[in-house]
Formats: C-alpha cells, structure tokens, sequence
C-alpha cells in the first residue's frame, strides 16, 4: 500500500486514506470520536493498533483528523471532510424500497410546473429528514401565451397571464376612481398583438420599450399600467425556489443563540441568499458538496449543503439541494440526488411533453 496522492502538497497513502474513510463513516454513524481500537475491527486489512494509532497522528498533524477533549478518539476535521468529499467518497445506490417510494409519491397528475417541483422538495425532505431546496427550470423559453384583465369591483381588478408551460399568475391590483375601465378591452388587445407568443424575458423588455408607445395614443399616464403588469410577468419569470424541512435546521442549530437561529432562517427564506446558497450557475453535471466553512455565514458553520442540477433538455435547468449538518452520510445522499434528479427530471419532460404538442 505504498501509492499516494497529493493534495496541497501533502501525501496520503492507500492505508492513510481507507483509515479516514473509515473516520468519517464511524463517525456519521455513531456521533463518537473514533479510537484506533474501533478501526482495527473496521478497516479492510490488518494492521496493529499501534500502526493505526500512528497513522491517526499523521493524519491529525496534516489536519484533516482532530482530536476532542472528551476522548482520545478522534474525529473528522473540516479539512478531513473536503478530503473525503474530493477523493474518497462513493456514492451508493438507492434501495428498490426507496425508488419506489419517490414513485409513488410523485405518482399523480400535474397541471402546473411549480406544482412538480414543490413536490420535489416535500419528497426529498420526508425522504432525508433534512432541507430541501429545489429551483425550477429557467424561464428563458417560456412564451407568454394569454392575457386577460378582469374588473372585480369599481376599485380592483385582476390581470391574469398564462405561459406555454401552462402555468398561470394572477394578481388583483386597486385602482384609481379616475381610471378608465373602457380602455381595458383595449389593453389586453395591445397585449394580445405585441406580446402573446414571445418569451417572458422578451415581454418584460417590451414593456419598457414598444408597449408604452402604443399605450400613450389612448392614456396620459401608463406609469401606473405599466408597473402592474411589469410586476405580473417578472413574477412569472423570476426563479421560482422551493423549501420544505426548515423546522429540520432546528435539529442542528444552537437552540441558546437566538440570532444563529434567525439568521438561518432569514437565509433560507430569501431568494436572493438561497440563491447564493445553491449556486445555481454550476454549469456541469457534478453533484456538489460545500462545507460550512465555505457558504460564507457563521449562521452555517455547522452545516453543509449537497446540491444537483437537473436537466430539462430545451426548457433549461434546475437545481435540486439538500441543507444538513456537516455529519450527513454523504454517500448515501450523494447517490440518492443523482437518482433523484433523473426522476424529477424525466416527470418535468412527461409534463412538458404535454403542451409542446399543442
């Protein structure tokens, strides 16, 4: 067992590597410092206590074990865990029992996208007792394909739009007593002409650019228009983000420290830091792993989140994510994600594959 491998200028051996592999799964498993005894039973060749012991030290001065104050024992440093993740994880396959699972309970009819992809996050929740984060496919082929404004009362009404993957949004707006509820008919026409059958990010460009032309032949003022309906189609463009489990952050955190508490919760529940998080302009087909230390929060230093993109051929990406503590069984969850992605992504192509016919 003499070859090695360098990382940073440092060597690990054969034998160096299946003892902190060895580490990381003890200690995922049972939440105890490991002690050299413990590995002799473990590991997949004989070696003496002493020689294991020593290796251990090894493996301690280069930083990737640690020892605790509670036990000679040691246990995985987060250098360790970067190691292990970048060489020396595999990856196992999902029980049949499991893959069912996730059949049955995507098993149903859908008739919006977000619908899948909420579902997505509710399963791999349950599935894992951890976070789930999902992000749906990129808008940028979605086409705008209805519009429709619809008085409510004298002082609302609604604008509805639906786009080619048959989602639909809506929003009710107040308006003025001076508007003038005879242009609407005139208004969702304007729409209808210039705006139905191009893509959302199309419309939105739109909006600040031919649209307000044409609306100033029949109002003084379209500034009030404009931002309604700037605001309906950003909403159905923008990137839609899912999370079921955040009661599971609970599991993890330090109770006592009130702010660490409400900082992951603040991340978790903005979009524009869950988008940090997950990092969703990873371009490659890799599941990642990204360690506490690195997601940039003190909030998350006890935390690591596994992300995976999935790909829906012409209607783009998404990404799907597990957030848990440092000591999730990685090979476990890596695996499941690599299943998992596959069947969310055939659902997304089955249900798309429904409207791109019509």
């Amino acid at each position: 067992m003499n070859s090695a491998k360098k990382e940073d200028g440092i060597m690990l051996s054969q034998r160096q590597d299946a003892i902190l592999r060895e580490v990381v799964r003890i200690f995922t498993d049972t939440g105890q410092p490991v002690g050299s005894k413990t590995l002799m039973n473990e590991l997949p060749f004989h070696v003496s206590s002493a020689t294991i012991r020593n290796e251990m030290a090894v493996l301690e001065e280069v930083g990737y074990l640690e020892k605790t104050h509670l036990s000679s024992g040691r246990i995985p440093s987060a250098m360790g865990y970067r190691y292990y993740l970048d060489h020396l994880v595999q990856p196992t396959s999902v029980p049949q029992d499991i893959a069912q699972r996730i059949d049955d309970d995507f098993g149903k009819t859908y008739h919006q996208i977000d619908d899948i992809i909420e579902q997505s996050a509710k399963i791999l929740s349950h599935l894992t007792s951890y976070t789930a984060i999902t992000l749906g496919p990129e808008s940028s082929s979605v086409l705008l394909t209805g519009f429709r404004i619809v008085p409510l009362n004298p002082h609302q009404l609604m604008a509805i739009i639906v786009t080619s993957d048959n989602n639909v949004e809506n929003n009710i707006y107040t308006i003025d007593d001076d508007f003038d509820t005879s242009l609407i008919e005139k208004i969702v026409n304007i729409v209808n002409d210039k705006l139905v059958g191009q893509p959302l990010p199309k419309v939105i460009q739109m909006l600040h650019t031919d649209v307000p032309a044409i609306l100033s032949e029949y109002m003084y003022s379209t500034d009030g228009l404009l931002d309604m309906m700037d605001q309906l189609f950003k909403k159905a463009g923008a990137e839609k983000y899912y999370v079921d489990g955040q009661l599971n952050l609970l599991n993890y955190a330090n109770n006592d420290d009130l702010s660490e508490v409400q900082s992951l919760f603040s991340i978790i529940n903005q979009s524009t830091d869950l988008r940090k998080l997950i990092d969703p302009s990873i371009s490659d087909d890799a599941i990642k792993v990204r360690l506490g230390s690195e997601l940039g929060s003190d909030a998350l230093k006890n935390y690591s989140i596994i992300t995976a993109n999935y790909d829906v051929g012409h209607h783009g990406k998404g990404v799907i994510a597990l957030l848990g503590p440092t000591t999730m069984h990685y090979s476990q969850l890596i695996g499941l994600l690599g299943e998992f992605r596959v069947e969310l992504a055939k659902r997304l192509i089955d249900y798309y594959s429904r409207y791109d016919d019509s």
